[in-house]
């Protein structure tokens, strides 16, 4: 018996147990454990539960966790694709709030949105989160465009992945343009009055303000084509080409700037789930933080109800992301001159969407220092433009 306890103190066999009273031994008693989720419920067999119903998707996930990010100097701009999605997400979530209440009628629109910023708890904030998160997503979609550009990202053969960015960006505006209505008060009003009315200098351009208005003039029905625009097709559209660039993103990679490989510029990659996800993470901490602090201390004005009849207030101007074309139309107020101005910026965006198929030295992995100065030129006319209207009207 000594012998068997020193080995089982050892390690080499098992103790004899005790005989219990009687000198007769009675082996223990298997019970169930109290908890019957215990042992069918374990971690390993809920991913199994879900590896077998959701097959597809497991190759995505291998996948991404192979995938990496390479890691020089210039790799604080990938971060910013990442911002602007996460502003979208708030969007979406905050939107949606918002729309337990909003009514999209002439009659309800702006007392809707009054009781939204005064009587519902913490409606305030959800609608200046929506506010704020929408500036900050067109700006960090002007950064991302902007980085990828002068990094040459779009080259073959990204040339998919810049033009499906390129109207995701359009998208973005089109969300701008459409949700500054919806309050329906006065600067709202007169601003979406002057805003519709710049296609009409084009050949058609009657029927196209026709579509964008429901008439003649900015109505109840300018409204209601507002909030379906909004709320219904533009977020249709923007997620099925959401889903496209993100598709492409995967397909093709992270992009390096040229010559970075070959000078030996790239530091080394890092694996893109969980490292730089947890980095984007944090970023998008950030973001919100950022998004929660201006709207606390720069909420926005209710403002007065829209009044059709009244005179247009003075200094009315669009959101700052159109200030840049709202004053070359400005600029250009000779005759004939509206039209030239919107020839300009159409030839100026189709150019911009095409440069992928133009660059060519790019595209053999070469510097186009041409297509740089053209870039330079597009961003220096935007802020100089834009400079000009704060000077002008302020903020």
């Amino acid at each position: 018996m000594a012998e068997n306890n020193e080995n089982a103190l050892a390690g080499k066999a098992p103790a004899k147990p005790k005989p219990a009273s009687g000198g007769v031994y009675k082996p223990p008693v298997e019970r169930q454990s109290s908890n019957p989720l215990k042992a069918c419920c374990t971690t390993a067999d809920i991913g199994e539960w879900f590896a077998e119903r959701f097959y597809v998707v497991l190759p995505i996930i291998d996948y991404l966790k192979k995938k990496e990010v390479p890691k020089h100097r210039l790799s604080f701009w990938y971060y910013f694709g990442g911002l602007a999605l996460f502003f979208f997400m708030i969007q979406v979530v905050s939107g949606l709030l918002l729309l337990q209440y909003y009514k999209p009628t002439e009659a309800d629109a702006y007392a809707s949105f009054v009781f939204i910023q005064k009587e519902v708890s913490f409606g305030w904030l959800i609608r200046q989160v929506h506010a704020w998160s929408a500036n900050l997503m067109i700006m960090m979609v002007f950064v991302h465009l902007f980085s990828t550009f002068f990094m040459k990202s779009y080259r073959k053969p990204r040339e998919l992945m810049w033009l499906s960015g390129s109207v995701l960006f359009v998208l973005c505006l089109g969300f701008g343009f459409t949700g500054y209505l919806l309050p329906w008060n006065e600067i709202a009003y007169f601003a979406t009055q002057v805003g519709t009315e710049v296609p009409k200098v084009m050949p058609g351009g009657d029927l196209v303000v026709n579509l964008l208005r429901g008439g003649e003039a900015v109505t109840g029905e300018t409204l209601t084509r507002m909030f379906s625009l909004h709320v219904v097709m533009l977020p249709g559209l923007l997620l099925l080409m959401l889903a496209a660039h993100l598709m492409l993103v995967q397909i093709h990679g992270t992009s390096t700037p040229i010559g970075y490989k070959e000078r030996g510029l790239v530091k080394g990659y890092e694996k893109f789930f969980p490292t730089f996800m947890a980095k984007d993470a944090i970023g998008w901490m950030l973001g919100f933080g950022l998004i929660i602090y201006l709207s606390w201390v720069y909420p926005g004005e209710i403002g007065l109800k829209a009044d059709p009849l009244s005179p247009a207030p003075m200094g009315i101007k669009p959101e700052w992301y159109f200030w840049a074309q709202f004053l070359l139309l400005k600029d250009f107020s000779f005759p004939n001159g509206e039209f030239i101005a919107i020839i300009l910026v159409t030839a100026g965006a189709v150019f911009w969407a095409l440069i992928p198929f133009l660059d060519h030295r790019a595209s053999r992995e070469e510097k186009s220092p041409i297509f740089t100065i053209i870039g330079l030129l597009y961003l220096a006319g935007l802020l100089i433009n834009t400079y000009r209207v704060f000077a002008v009207y302020g903020f």
